[in-house]
């Protein structure tokens, strides 16, 4: 079966071309450094054709209101085009849990707009959203820190690794469109800020995490990082991930 994986030289695209691969699959990893261009087209009609499966994992390169809008909205429009006609049977998306309670930054109601261009297509979809990956948590303290002091709020989060987002795409993607949405997270809930003090202190980062309740977490306050109702369960847990990394 040809399958192409748009982002799929990221960071979980990388892993699910191989795991796909190698369940014997014809995978086409399509990105811009590979020749092939969600936003401007380039390559996007070749890349597809004779593909039965599509699997976004694509992201912005900017993060900036207009520019995240711009590249989902045009990515996400130019990828069903393409894929109208062709033979496509079913496109998967990955994107965040708690999207539709996060829209007061650009990001979340840029992934909103793509979401609903997916759902309002004819073509028959999956949508997967993941709670944060653990190899955000240095992300997240970057840009959290002021001078040798890391701020974030003690919002809930279930993050989840990379590698089982992977793997749950891989199920997702084999399986019949849900033609809906579906959650996956880790297995265990914590505080932003202790998820991110136990990322440091692993690395021996000197940087304090300080609780702030008043802090925010890219512009947003309190923000729901959590399933508020079913989802897939991934099996690593985040001691064992940060144990690895040592």
């Amino acid at each position: 079966m040809k399958i192409v994986v748009f982002g799929g030289s990221g960071l979980i695209g990388k892993k699910l071309v191989s795991n796909l691969s190698n369940l014997g699959h014809e995978v086409v990893a399509a990105s811009p450094s590979l020749g092939v261009n969600s936003v401007t087209g380039k390559g996007l009609e070749k890349a597809i054709r004779g593909a039965q499966i599509v699997v976004d994992v694509t992201n912005s390169p900017s993060f900036e209101d207009d520019a995240v809008m711009e590249f989902f909205d045009t990515s996400t429009r130019n990828i069903l085009a393409a894929e109208t006609g062709s033979g496509v049977s079913h496109h998967i998306a990955l994107s965040v849990v708690g999207t539709d309670l996060l829209l007061e930054t650009g990001y979340f109601r840029a992934k909103m707009r793509q979401e609903s261009l997916i759902q309002n297509s004819r073509m028959p979809y999956t949508i997967v959203r993941a709670t944060q990956f653990f190899e955000f948590a240095g992300s997240i303290a970057y840009i959290s820190t002021e001078n040798d002091t890391v701020r974030l709020p003690p919002s809930l989060v279930q993050p989840i690794a990379a590698a089982d987002v992977s793997d749950a795409l891989v199920d997702y993607a084999l399986a019949s469109p849900a033609h809906g949405i579906v959650d996956i997270a880790g297995p265990e809930q914590m505080e932003l800020d202790e998820f991110v003090r136990r990322f440091l202190a692993t690395g021996q980062d000197p940087r304090r995490v300080v609780t702030d309740n008043e802090a925010g977490y890219f512009g947003l306050k309190q923000p729901k990082l959590v399933p508020l109702s079913e989802f897939r369960m991934a099996p690593t847990r985040y001691a064992d991930w940060l144990k690895a990394l040592k």
